[in-house]
């Protein structure tokens, strides 16, 4: 079992804003990075190919919105498209997030944040939560993590 070296980074894509998380070149450490709004989307795939530009990530790590039972919930549709129109030759991979935005809701609160601050920052906190989570996934199967970014054609 072998763990790819290089940066990755991680993304919480909601409607309103994109939380984006990055981790060291050994894979050891999520941290936050920024919250990308969602207002004026083709500024905000512009803010991400920037982002990716300026990090050089191996692979993006993207929160597969799923119930919890594993169906996909009607968030899934409108983040698989959204990741579809990033500009980037980097590969996407689609990661389970369920429960990530409550365990950073969780988190953030037990570090003594209220709530309005909580709200401005938990997508970050909740990338951070799915990069980890993916770096531990592929740490201990010697897997990347997830599953790659489907063509338009395949979804179901």
């Amino acid at each position: 079992m072998t763990f790819r070296r290089g940066r990755r980074l991680g993304l919480d894509i909601g409607s309103v804003r994109i939380g984006v998380a990055a981790c060291d070149p050994d894979g050891i450490l999520a941290t936050p990075l920024t919250v990308v709004r969602r207002t004026d989307e083709p500024a905000a795939l512009r803010q991400l190919k920037e982002i990716i530009a300026e990090y050089e990530p191996i692979e993006i790590l993207a929160g597969d919105p799923r119930s919890l039972d594993g169906s996909a919930r009607a968030a899934a549709a409108a983040a698989l498209d959204f990741a579809r129109r990033i500009d980037t030759d980097v590969p996407i991979r689609l990661v389970d997030e369920r429960f990530s935005t409550v365990e950073a809701h969780n988190s953030l609160a037990a570090a003594g944040k209220s709530s309005r601050q909580r709200r401005e920052i938990v997508d970050a906190q909740a990338a951070v939560i799915i990069l980890q989570n993916a770096l531990e996934s592929e740490r201990n199967t010697g897997s990347p993590a997830g599953r790659e970014l489907p063509p338009q054609e395949s979804e179901q």
